[in-house]
C-alpha cells in the first residue's frame, strides 16, 4: 500500500535502479506516517559511514500537542539494507552524476519500507521532451475517449 509518491523525482532524473530499505523510525513517525503525514520533495539519500541516511523528509509529529520538545521533523533517519547492497551502491555512486533518490514510501506488511533509486539528473531538453510525450499521450487519450 503506497502511501507517497515523490512525482518530481520521475521529471527530474533517470531513474535507472531501484532498491527497497527500511526506516529506523520512532514510534510518533510511525503514526504520522501510517496517516500520510510525509513529504519527501526536497529529500535525497546520502552516504556517511558506509550507512545510508534519508535527509531532508518532512514528517510532522502525529500529534503536536505531545511532541518533545527537541523533536526535529526534518532530522536524518537511518535506511536499513543489506551490506551486499550498501557495497553495490558504493561502488555505482562513484560513476559521475548517479545520485540517490527516494520515490516512493510504502507500507508492506507491518513495516514501512521506502523506495529508492540509482538516477541521473535530466538536462533542460529531456525535460521539455518529457512534457512533449505527456501531452501528446493526454490528446490521444482525449481523442479516444471522443471516438467512444
Amino acid at each position: 500500500m503506497s502511501i507517497v509518491t515523490n512525482k518530481r523525482a520521475f521529471f527530474d532524473y533517470n531513474v535507472l535502479e531501484k532498491y527497497e530499505a527500511g526506516l529506523v523510525l520512532l514510534g510518533q513517525e510511525v503514526k504520522a506516517i501510517k496517516g500520510g503525514h510525509i513529504n519527501l520533495q526536497g529529500s535525497y539519500v546520502v552516504l556517511k559511514n558506509n550507512e545510508l541516511y534519508l535527509i531532508n523528509a518532512h514528517i510532522p509529529p502525529y500529534q503536536p500537542q505531545n511532541t518533545p520538545t527537541d523533536y526535529d521533523p526534518y532530522h536524518s533517519r537511518k535506511l536499513l539494507l543489506h551490506k551486499k547492497e550498501i557495497a553495490t551502491l558504493i561502488g555505482k555512486m562513484k560513476q559521475h552524476g548517479l545520485t540517490l533518490v527516494p520515490l516512493n514510501v510504502y507500507i508492506k506488511g507491518r513495516k514501512i519500507k521506502l523506495e529508492f533509486g540509482l538516477a541521473r539528473g535530466k538536462k533542460k531538453a529531456d525535460k521539455r521532451e518529457t512534457i512533449k510525450e505527456r501531452e501528446s499521450k493526454r490528446r490521444i487519450d482525449r481523442a479516444m475517449k471522443g471516438e467512444i
